[in-house]
């Protein structure tokens, strides 16, 4: 089995404008992403997607342009079943061979952002192939599943105090949700705000139902810090992102602040920065992102430093299909995972480009049984919302 091609394309996908929402990173009108597809000489054909924006909207011209002219040409004619073999050819780029027969990484400069959003794009198309050629899903693949069905959150809340409630408690009312997040940070100004938002959310919801938050980075380590003191009695599962990736020592001194969970990573690439994570002590929940921190392979490999390190992993699912079941499978697999995110924003990007039905019910949701990823792309409706680049 020898790849024969690979090809990807900006999808951007527009947002009714009933079903728009605006957070820190503005009024949301249209979900994109970089999605690949890969073909080999037998007809198996695999999906991927890469990131190079954390939020559904984003500029996805030159992550394509790399996939297309950079990336794809070194796939031609490779055994897809050599995942990690790939992955470390691209990862470490002229110096591989070097660097696999040192046993040791020697990536080049372009160790992160697009490059890896590349790789991972590139490796959850290759595992969604060999799941395929051996009539497995992936979960199997990577050592087997924990459950049939795991426990999903709900992710949105970006109404202001008066109506959040209301909001999180439909949530809870649509799926069956025991557990919510919602957005502060930015978007609302000083913490103060932030914090009567929560406190209106906390006393709707009552104490049953879990609570999480999701700063986007946007606080200072002194705002954070200030939040977290005007809602310790609030009883929160996790606080997310409480300030920038690249201050780590700003998240390990919130950590250190308070005993509320912290969790981050949807912004980091590769277990070197988990890692970093995870000495400086800095978070309790990982984050990774598959579209984004090395695709399913890397997950993985985060997912085990989670274990070593007695944290635990719950990826970053904001996202399109290719990296939503890859998540799924991720947490089918690894011991660390206990519980999915779930868009509750507008997902066309989920929703449309997949036949399949992506849903939540009595808070659980179903690990696919079928090959592969387990989805079949709309390819008419894929080409209809491909952009030109």
């Amino acid at each position: 089995m020898r790849i024969v091609s690979a090809r990807a394309w900006w999808v951007r996908i527009p947002i009714a404008a009933s079903r728009q929402h605006r957070s820190d990173f503005g009024q949301l009108t249209t979900f994109d992403a970089a999605i690949l597809r890969i073909e080999t000489d037998d007809g198996l054909v695999g999906w991927g997607e890469g990131k190079n924006a954390a939020g559904s909207a984003g500029t996805y011209a030159g992550l394509v342009h790399m996939l297309n002219e950079e990336v794809a040409p070194r796939l031609i004619g490779r055994d897809p079943a050599d995942i990690v073999q790939i992955w470390e050819m691209l990862y470490n780029g002229v110096r591989h061979e070097t660097a696999a027969a040192a046993g040791h990484a020697m990536p080049e400069l372009s160790r992160r952002g697009l490059s890896v959003a590349a790789i991972s794009a590139v490796d959850i198309a290759l595992w969604d192939i060999l799941g395929k050629s051996l009539g497995q899903p992936v979960w199997r693949l990577l050592g087997g599943r924990k459950a049939e069905r795991m426990p999903a959150y709900a992710s949105g809340g970006w109404a202001p105090a008066e109506s959040i409630g209301e909001q999180l408690g439909s949530y809870v009312a649509a799926g069956g949700f025991r557990s919510v997040k919602m957005r502060v940070g930015a978007m609302d100004g000083p913490p103060h705000v932030s914090a009567a938002r929560v406190r209106a959310a906390r006393a709707a919801l009552g104490p049953d139902i879990a609570l999480m938050v999701d700063a986007h980075g946007t606080f200072t380590v002194g705002d954070a810090k200030r939040f977290m003191h005007l809602v310790a009695d609030c009883d929160l599962a996790w606080f997310e992102e409480p300030v920038i990736a690249d201050d780590k020592a700003g998240l390990a001194e919130v950590r250190a602040t308070g005993a509320m969970p912290i969790a981050s990573g949807e912004s980091e690439s590769t277990r070197f920065a988990f890692r970093d994570l995870a000495v400086l002590k800095a978070v309790d929940i990982f984050q990774p992102d598959p579209a984004f921190c090395g695709g399913i392979t890397e997950a993985m490999r985060i997912g085990a430093l989670a274990s070593a390190f007695n944290l635990r992993l719950s990826p970053h699912l904001w996202a399109g299909a290719p990296c939503f079941f890859a998540g799924l499978h991720v947490c089918a697999a690894s011991p660390a995972s206990f519980v999915v995110e779930y868009s509750l924003g507008a997902n066309p990007m989920i929703h449309d480009l997949v036949v399949e039905e992506v849903s939540v019910r009595d808070g659980l949701i179903a690990i696919p049984e079928r090959p592969g990823l387990g989805f079949t792309i709309a390819e008419k409706f894929l080409e209809a919302h491909a952009q030109r680049t």
